[in-house]
């Protein structure tokens, strides 16, 4: 491991605001926050951009971004340090585990950002958004709460779709596989490096919108 990595590392350790397979966390992040807000949770959030640019723009809600690598990790703590958020937070753990750190609802919203599409056939269980994995969402996301895909990967938003429109429990509010044909609102129009690199390439950004309940 290079010194680089184990400085962030150690860093990363010392920030607050970044939390590895904590314990006993499940229904206590608005304790975490000192605040009710509304918990909004970004999934596979590598560097954190989406996290953070959210974070700017509603400040009146708390965001988790949740990433296995801390590599990735520390570029978005380092980032809300420097920036002052109070309400944006990183919780380094696997997704398969996810359910483990939250309780009944007490997410509101969960962001799922251009994830690996994971497109053979044999690593269907490693798509985030996959029966398996919503499952796990469906645990700690309110009623009424939403569920958010942004991805360029025209297979990967087809497949979800069709899933979450047989969830008897969802509803799909929007769902368009060229996202930027038509004005976005500010949320919406975050990029992250993924995002920006695959416009370059002439990429439709497709999106799904679901709503628990």
């Amino acid at each position: 491991m290079s010194r680089n990595r184990l400085a962030h590392y150690a860093q990363l350790d010392a920030m607050p605001h970044v939390l590895a397979y904590p314990e006993n966390m499940a229904g206590n992040w608005h304790t975490f926050f000192s605040n009710s807000h509304d918990i909004v949770l970004e999934l596979g959030c590598g560097c954190g951009e989406y996290t953070v640019g959210l974070a700017q723009l509603e400040p009146h809600r708390n965001y988790i971004g949740t990433d296995i690598k801390g590599a990735r990790l520390w570029h978005g703590a380092t980032n809300v340090t420097n920036l002052g958020l109070k309400n944006a937070a990183f919780l380094r753990t696997r997704i398969e585990q996810i359910a483990d750190y939250f309780g009944k609802d007490e997410v509101a919203e969960i962001w799922i950002t251009f994830p690996d599409p994971q497109p053979r056939e044999s690593k269907e269980k490693k798509r985030l958004t996959n029966k398996r994995f919503l499952d796990y969402y469906l645990t700690f996301l309110k009623q009424n709460g939403s569920l958010h895909l942004k991805t360029d990967d025209q297979d990967l938003y087809n497949y979800t779709l069709e899933l979450w429109q047989q969830e008897p429990n969802m509803r799909i509010v929007q769902a368009t596989n060229n996202l930027y044909a038509q004005a976005v609102s500010p949320v919406l129009d975050i990029k992250t490096t993924f995002e920006r690199k695959w416009l370059k390439r002439n990429l439709d950004i497709c999106y799904i919108h679901a709503v628990v309940g």
